[in-house]
């Protein structure tokens, strides 16, 4: 319920509103008295109404709006956040290569920065589109680097992160635009050279994403604007109604990291008899059993070049097509069509209705996903069922299909790390599982989600889940169950890895004493006898030394016991940890023998001032080249 505004009307808004009818081109979003608001720009209205060229500021071609400098500024400034691990909601942690990390994805991307820097084969991201009604991360441009350092602005004072972003809104492209601006240029240099990058994007952002994107990735690296039919309801609304076309498209803009990048020579995502790929069509070879029967037509000669699988698939999505208008194959049928001409060509199976003359009298529709020249045209009908069909209910009514973010892995090697910081329902988790256990490939996924919470009134609250990284973490465990189980008799399905470590973003781990000893006093040396907070685990420890020392997330871990201390043994000697106090010669000594690349301790864990002494001695003994480092 809307409340009384109980004041009058504000003419301003009114004039601009007005205006901006005429002359849509003329307003714009600007910062006034430090706040960004709906403006006129009078040099534009000038221009409109005169018939001579007004003088006024040197034209340049700039892509800019208000904050952008701050939207700089907040990719490339330092926090002093951490990622904890939580055992209890991971799948196979110690063996996994997978992970799922709830938090805000601007504060994760920062710091995986040194840990991934340049090893992200493709990412995939499905932002808010900015219809008017979706919700955005609301970034504190408010503050000073420093103050950024205590609070990165991740919560409101109602601890709410995300906003609704009205397109009533004055900062309505603004918010979207310094949103998604930071978290790209942040991503770009995760990709390697060979890396790419696909993004889902309406009408309503589009141009501006493409426009973001040639100044992030350069336009040369711009490689295409894949279409995507968003189902056949949209399509069908453009006929009921005469006011207005639906709009019944979306897409994914590809960019790669650099102009020397090559598209595979063969990009067949998935094998030809379970409704397969690009490439798999009849060049002469007879083979029988691809004389099979479509609606009681079976070709005498020659042959369909589509297995049957996969042309009963594409019979069956044209069926949910009809579904959608409230129509059957029988319907259609019987609206006066003769006899059904099915062709099948390189990309589609086409059904077309016959007048009596025998002529092709009205296209139906294709039946499956196609690739047509460079662009992809899919239905995206079956998403909602992926889901439904994992949890029972759809309790997430916006997710991407797995198959298509199957083709974007095709452009990439069987072995590449992919990353999606906008994870939603876990779709890319769900689909490098998928065409893991398909081609035998050892792809791994990193998901980035918000742990924003459902609606009250939602299927997922009802279903139990409160937020969506619940619905994320349930989907991949589904998922990962039900592919290895339709798998079961495929020999090494057992080696297929479904698992993922759950880490979470939070406050750093040290007290602030660690960062700022300068504001350290005498009356506060009785509280600061130890520089890490006290509710942090030596596990919690351990995963804050990784990213300091960029080390991958998804390395080995061994614990280990040594002389009664426990130590961390990672990615198999490259890093070993311990931070337990009272650590002795002996100790030392052991982790030494281990060659270690890296050795961290906690500040002040050697037993006596005497271990102390003998440390460097130790290690010089035994592994002289290994770097030192302490909490």
């Amino acid at each position: 319920m809307e409340k009384l505004k109980m004041h009058s009307l504000d003419k301003v808004d009114e004039n601009v509103e007005k205006i901006g009818t005429l002359f849509p081109n003329c307003v714009t979003e600007a910062k006034v008295d430090g706040k960004v608001t709906k403006v006129v720009d009078f040099d534009k209205l000038k221009q409109e109404l005169s018939d001579f060229v007004v003088e006024g500021r040197d034209e340049r071609y700039q892509f800019t709006w208000p904050d952008k400098k701050q939207s700089i500024l907040l990719a490339n400034a330092p926090i002093s956040e951490t990622l904890r691990p939580s055992r209890e909601e991971s799948v196979n942690f110690d063996e996994t290569q997978n992970l799922y990390i709830e938090g805000d994805n601007l504060d994760v991307l920062k710091l995986l920065q040194e840990t991934y820097l340049n090893k992200v084969k493709m990412i995939y991201i499905d932002p808010p589109y900015n219809t008017g009604n979706d919700f955005v991360y609301e970034d504190d441009f408010a503050q000073t680097t420093g103050e950024y350092l205590e609070n990165s602005g991740q919560f409101d004072e109602a601890g709410n992160r995300m906003v609704k972003n009205l397109d009533s809104n004055g900062r309505f492209h603004t918010d979207w635009l310094n949103m998604i601006y930071s978290r790209l240029k942040l991503a770009r240099d995760l990709l390697c050279d060979d890396g790419v990058i696909f993004i889902s994007i309406g009408d309503e952002e589009g141009g501006n994403l493409i426009k973001i994107c040639n100044e992030i990735f350069g336009e040369s690296n711009f490689r295409n604007q894949i279409v995507i039919r968003r189902g056949a309801k949209s399509v069908q609304a453009q006929f009921d109604t005469w006011d207005k076309l639906g709009q019944g498209l979306e897409y994914i803009l590809l960019y790669t990291k650099c102009s020397t990048f090559r598209f595979p020579k063969q990009m067949k995502i998935l094998d030809e008899e379970k409704s397969g790929g690009w490439n798999n069509h009849w060049r002469g070879t007879d083979r029988p059993t691809m004389r099979y029967s479509i609606f009681n037509i079976t070709p005498n000669s020659g042959q369909w070049r589509w297995g049957k699988e996969r042309s009963e698939k594409a019979i069956q999505n044209y069926q949910k097509m009809l579904d959608e208008i409230g129509k059957t194959v029988e319907t259609i049928a019987e609206e006066e069509i003769d006899n059904w001409y099915v062709k099948q060509n390189d990309n589609q199976l086409d059904l077309l209705r016959l007048s009596k003359n025998g002529k092709p009298e009205h296209y139906i529709a294709p039946t499956n996903k196609t690739l047509l020249n460079s662009s992809w045209i899919d239905l995206l009908v079956g998403s909602s069922s992926e889901i439904k069909t994992l949890f029972g209910s759809a309790v997430f009514d916006t997710a991407k299909l797995t198959e298509i973010v199957k083709r974007m892995l095709g452009f990439v090697d069987t072995k590449a790390v992919v990353l999606d910081f906008f994870s939603g329902s876990a779709t890319t988790a769900h689909a490098v599982m998928q065409l893991n256990a398909e081609d035998g490939g050892n792809r791994k996924f990193i998901m980035v989600q918000l742990p924003e919470e459902t609606d009250e009134k939602s299927e997922a609250y009802k279903a139990g889940y409160k937020n969506i990284c619940e619905i994320g973490k349930e989907r991949i465990r589904r998922a990962g169950a039900k592919i290895k189980e339709e798998n079961k008799d495929k020999e090494g399905i057992e080696k297929l890895d479904t698992g993922f470590r759950v880490l979470k973003l939070d406050s750093t781990n040290m007290k602030d004493v660690y960062y700022t000893p300068e504001d350290t006093n005498i009356s506060m040396f009785d509280e600061l006898t130890d520089n890490i907070k006290d509710d942090r685990s030596p596990e919690d420890l351990l995963f804050q030394v990784m990213l300091d020392l960029g080390i991958l997330l998804s390395s080995k871990i061994e614990e280990m016991n040594i002389k009664g201390k426990t130590i961390f043994n990672v990615a198999d000697g490259f890093l070993v940890a311990c931070f337990d106090k009272d650590l002795t010669d002996d100790t030392i000594t052991e982790i030494a023998k281990m060659k270690p690349y890296y050795f961290v301790m906690r500040d002040h864990s050697l037993a006596t001032d005497a271990v102390a002494a003998n440390f460097d001695q130790i290690f010089t003994s035994f592994s002289p080249d290994t770097v030192r480092k302490v909490l």
